[in-house]
């Protein structure tokens, strides 16, 4: 059976952030999801201000979280301020949290839409640089993408493709992650 991730955005999210997990998910088999918080499918990014249409709105996802293997949180300001005062969005996490579901989250959004509802707290995680300055009872690294249990986050834009492959690796295993890897990020070494 098919792994299902559910990708969340917000006007103003981070565009390199959401599309690259999207993209390499799909390439690795994964379902995706996309969700817009929005009453419109159609959803404004924060740099490029590239509008992506969503497969669906939050508002007729089905509740619950036990459809989905993953969630993904891209950053980007205000997007992840948005989703972070999302009082639905922040029920799905708890909810994925407590189910032991893979809780993924890139740049802004481990400090702003994860530590509020304590999803960091004991936890080992990276951020958008001087945004752990905003996270108490967790354990931050400088590392590009940390994984800790079900949680995995990342750092920010230029991290988008590791923070990828991470989550293939944890949904689908090692060995189609370094399938997708060496698709397209091995590529430019050879």
């Amino acid at each position: 059976m098919s792994k299902k991730a559910l990708v969340l955005l917000a006007e103003g999210f981070e565009e390199v952030e959401a599309i690259t997990p999207i993209n390499y998910l799909k390439r690795a088999g994964v379902a995706v999801t996309v969700a817009s918080i929005n009453s419109s499918l159609t959803v404004k990014g924060a740099r490029a201000e590239l509008n992506v249409i969503a497969d669906i709105t939050l508002e007729k996802l089905a509740p619950g979280a036990c459809c989905f293997d993953a969630i993904i949180i891209p950053g980007g300001i205000p997007g992840a301020e948005k989703l972070a005062a999302c009082k639905r969005i922040s029920t799905l996490l708890i909810d994925m949290a407590d189910a032991g579901k893979l809780i993924c989250a890139i740049c802004a959004s481990p400090a702003i839409v994860l530590a509020p509802l304590g999803l960091l707290s004991g936890k080992k995680f990276t951020c958008y640089p001087g945004m752990e300055e905003k996270v108490t009872g967790a354990q931050w690294s400088d590392n590009r993408v940390v994984t800790d249990g079900n949680l995995i986050t990342s750092r920010a834009a230029g991290t988008s493709g590791e923070f990828s492959i991470a989550i293939i690796s944890a949904l689908l295993g090692k060995d189609t992650a370094k399938k997708i890897a060496d698709l397209v990020l091995e590529n430019f070494k050879k």
